[in-house]
Parts: C-alpha cells; structure tokens; sequence
C-alpha cells in the first residue's frame, strides 16, 4: 500500500473513533478535488460548495461503511457523483473518436507550465467546455468528467456507474459526438455575432 494511502487509512480508522483533526486532514486533503468534479458537474460555484459540503457531511455518516482496500479517492468521488446526480434531477437539467489523443488533452485542459497567454487560453477554453458539459445528459457528463479529467479506466467508470465496459464507451464516444456538434454550433453563433458586429458598406 502506497504511503499516502496508508496515512488515510489512519485517518479514517481515527475518525472513526471521533478523532475531528484526523477526519479534518482527510477534508483538506480532498476539499479541492470534490469541488472540482462537484462543478464540472453542476456548473456553478456556488452549487459546487454546497455539494461539497453535503459530500464531507456523507462521507463522515458513512466512514463506517468504507472498504479500507478501495481506493479512498474513488469512494468520495462516488459520494460526491450520487449526489450531484441527485442535485440535477431536481433541477430537471437536462470530442469523437474513442481513442482521439487531440480530443482526449482538450478535454483534460492540462498544461505542465502554461504561458501567461496559454493560461488565459486554457481558462477561456474550459469555461466554453464546461457550458458546453450542462448541455450534456447527467450520465454522458458524469462518464466524461471521470475519464477527461479524473483519468478513470473504462472498467473503472463502468463499476462506478454500474453498467458495462462496451456501454461506457459508446456512451463516451456519443457524448464526445454531441459536443463536438455544439462546439461547431457555438463557432458558428460566435461568427455570425461578429459579422453582425461589423460595419456595414454603403
């Protein structure tokens, strides 16, 4: 078992025993990727920390049930997710191949050392990608943000949303399709907005 996973352990198994600084290290140490996939998610900030809060809340109820020889990570993940599915239905809210490595780094929006320029690029480019993830269905989103941004294996994404590999990855190369129609809709918008925005001759 690596390190860090072993020091969780020894969190949990103290929290457990109502040691509050323990479980407080386990909040600091996943704060920032709960409320990362709690925005993906639901597109909002503010919704995001609630979501987070509610998701420290469960995990507290439910340290009993954790299974020490999972991954820590993927269980808070998946407290989180049932959640914010949760939040999405009651609001009633309703790029293309597989393997395509181009498609595969803008979705992720990772960049070892950006440029000043690059930054603000990246920034503009995952605030237009995650417009576009709302306009997804919950468990297209749900099956993207695991794999583009959290790196989850097709089996992994399969039994954390109970279903099958080959279902995963059709609903992947689906969800990449219709974001790729909206983005060659929102081009297209941006560039009639422009025209329009022009001068026009005499």
């Amino acid at each position: 078992m690596p390190e860090q996973d072993s020091v969780i352990v020894d969190w949990v198994t103290d929290s457990r025993e109502g040691d509050q600084d323990a479980f407080a290290e386990i909040v600091y140490l996943f704060q920032d990727p709960v409320f990362n996939f709690c925005y993906r998610m639901l597109g909002e900030s503010g919704e995001a920390e609630d979501a987070t809060q509610e998701t420290f809340l469960r995990v507290h109820k439910n340290l009993h049930r954790y299974d020490t020889a999972r991954s820590f990570k993927t269980w808070i993940l998946s407290i989180a997710s049932n959640h914010c599915i949760d939040r999405l239905r009651k609001r009633r809210m309703q790029y293309v191949s597989l393997d395509d490595e181009p498609t595969a780094a803008a979705l992720a929006l990772r960049s070892s050392d950006p440029t000043p320029e690059q930054a603000t690029m990246q920034y503009e480019l995952s605030d237009a990608i995650q417009d576009l993830l709302q306009q997804l269905d919950e468990h297209y989103r749900l099956a993207v943000i695991y794999r583009y941004w959290y790196e989850y294996s097709y089996a992994e994404i399969a039994r954390e949303m109970d279903t099958t590999e080959s279902a995963i990855k059709s609903r992947l190369h689906r969800a990449r399709k219709r974001l790729a129609e909206l983005l060659e809709n929102a081009k297209h918008d941006a560039k009639s907005r422009l025209a329009d925005s022009l001068p026009k001759g005499n």
